[in-house]
């Protein structure tokens, strides 16, 4: 039966080739200096493993380099340390994805529905996001948020009247503003984490099966989705 210090020195080293092959193969970079590197990149490395990989790398020093025998091993590792090390491990080269955790049925709305139909399903169905397409082409999105901010841009022009008012009316016209993205389903959950942190005006992420925003959509996630509070 393997020791503990077998199991953590050799899930050490697949971490170590990970970050190797993270990093492009760098000449002379030692384990530590390399989780340094990647930490930069948190889609990658999550900062909460990075504390815990640069004093496990102290650790694996004491293992190989202060053995004062073949058979005795002056730094043994507990079972802590090896469910920890091994747990990392399996969350870097072996990530979660965003399917199937966050696959579900989503709905799609030509943009042509009255706003009226709109606020009717916010209320019967609960919706909270309601993507937008024209004939299969998709246009945006449309959430809560977004609803609350032209109700109350088109209350200061007096009294809103909601009769022939379309979807479409909903849509942010600044095409450089997105508060949507649109990934596969082969995306990392980290991956995913990090562009929320990264873009503040993210409220919803799209998956399809290439990424592609007028293929059929299989899940969406928003921050609630992975944040707690």
């Amino acid at each position: 039966m393997a020791s503990n210090a077998d199991i953590f020195l050799a899930s050490f080293n697949r971490i170590n080739k990970w970050l190797k092959e993270k990093l492009n193969h760098p000449q002379n970079m030692g384990f530590s200096e390399m989780v340094r590197r990647l930490s930069r990149q948190p889609e990658f490395l999550a900062n909460d493993y990075v504390d815990d990989l640069l004093q496990m790398a102290q650790l694996r020093n004491a293992i190989v380099h202060d053995q004062i025998s073949t058979d005795f091993v002056i730094a043994e590792p507990n079972d802590w340390v090896v469910k920890r090390i091994t747990t990392i491990e399996q969350a870097l080269l072996k990530p979660e994805l965003v399917l199937p955790r966050f696959g579900k049925n989503v709905t799609g709305f030509e943009i042509t529905l009255p706003i009226k139909e709109i606020l009717k399903t916010i209320a019967h169905k609960r919706y909270s996001q309601f993507p937008l397409y024209e004939k299969g082409v998709f246009k945006g999105l449309i959430t809560l948020r977004a609803l609350g901010y032209w109700f109350a841009k088109e209350s200061l022009k007096g009294e809103i009247v909601l009769e022939n008012r379309l979807a479409e009316e909903l849509l942010i016209e600044d095409g450089k503003v997105t508060n949507y993205q649109f990934v596969t389903g082969k995306t990392t959950v980290a991956e995913v984490e990090n562009m929320f942190h990264q873009n503040t005006l993210l409220e919803a992420i799209l998956i399809t099966r290439d990424g592609d925003p007028n293929g059929n959509l299989l899940g969406i996630i928003r921050p609630r989705d992975l944040f707690t509070v």
